[in-house]
């Protein structure tokens, strides 16, 4: 039995980390300080540590590390826009916080910690797939800040020797994704729109493209990347290496539910990147990693959750 710590481990990404490790018999505790996150996605896991907190103060972050050997670093505010409109607050959790952890993470002793990426660093670029390689372009302070965090993460290796591992989402969605917030991931706005029969928005003409993985493609691959061996000062991609544009996922989510319902059209976002998919070879070769739920049957998970969620609601 290994002692895990699940930074943001109250939110959409990290509460399928803990229920994961949790089925496997690890210990496990989680730090948030439930400004995104929500003590509900874990209530269903009593034997979950739970330590409330603010990781930008260096002593909540090296409280929660001690004694652990693995440190999933999931806590971040996951947003473009919000970072546009607010980029100070956004960097205070994106790169204060996680200087902190690896800070606490070094004098600790952990073992490895593995950290949660963004593809939004890779910006525009017109070469698809993307590949860990390219140079990198952010578009927004959300990216710069993933990409800064991750540099850190390398750099804490090299010079001090804490095996740390960067994991690049590409799009992530699935139960527990919060449709409530204007932040939140345009799967979970999609479906809530759907499924109360409003009209969802489309920023853009609707044909950028997003390689959307399903949470327990990511969950896998995290949990590889805290024991490969040939894996500790890497960035690697954790996607599908597919690609959808916005219309056709409205298309494929409408016939789903069975809505009636056409899609607004509105301004595109600023920062937001026009393409998005992964080369997911390094993931492969190193992680041992492959797929392991598709595209569609995320889509039918998600949907299933968010109905089931909002009838529980309407009976509470």
């Amino acid at each position: 039995m290994s002692h895990y710590l699940i930074t943001g481990g109250a939110g959409f990404i990290g509460s399928h980390l803990a229920e994961a490790l949790v089925a496997k018999g690890e210990r496990v505790r989680v730090v948030d300080s439930l400004v995104t996150g929500k003590r509900q996605n874990i209530a269903h896991l009593p034997s979950v540590e739970f330590i409330e907190g603010d990781l930008a103060d260096l002593d909540v972050a090296r409280r929660a590390v001690d004694g652990v050997e693995y440190v999933l670093h999931q806590a971040a505010i996951p947003s473009v826009p919000r970072s546009v409109e607010d980029p100070v607050t956004s960097n205070r959790a994106n790169i204060d916080a996680s200087l902190n952890v690896l800070v606490a993470a070094r004098d600790a002793g952990v073992r490895r910690v593995v950290y949660a990426g963004s593809s939004s660093a890779y910006g525009n670029s017109a070469s698809l797939p993307k590949v860990e390689t390219m140079p990198t372009a952010p578009l927004s302070p959300y990216a710069l800040q993933k990409l800064v965090a991750e540099q850190y993460c390398q750099m804490f290796t090299a010079l001090y020797g804490l095996e740390t591992v960067t994991t690049r989402y590409f799009n992530v969605f699935g139960p527990r994704q919060d449709p409530s917030s204007p932040y939140s991931g345009v799967i979970s706005l999609f479906i809530s729109a759907l499924c109360e029969g409003r009209r969802p928005t489309i920023h853009g003409d609707g044909g950028q493209t997003r390689d959307f993985t399903y949470v327990k493609n990511v969950v896998d691959g995290v949990l590889r990347a805290c024991h490969a061996e040939q894996a500790s000062g890497r960035m690697i991609n954790l996607a599908t290496g597919g690609r959808i544009s916005l219309n056709e996922l409205f298309h494929s989510l409408r016939d789903l539910i069975g809505a009636d319902v056409t899609p607004v059209y509105g301004p595109e976002r600023a920062g937001d990147v026009r393409d998005s998919q992964a080369d997911i070879g390094l993931a492969r070769a190193v992680l041992g990693y492959e797929p392991i739920a598709s595209f569609d049957e995320g889509l039918k998970d998600t949907v299933a959750w968010y109905r089931a969620s909002t009838a529980a609601v309407g009976r509470s």
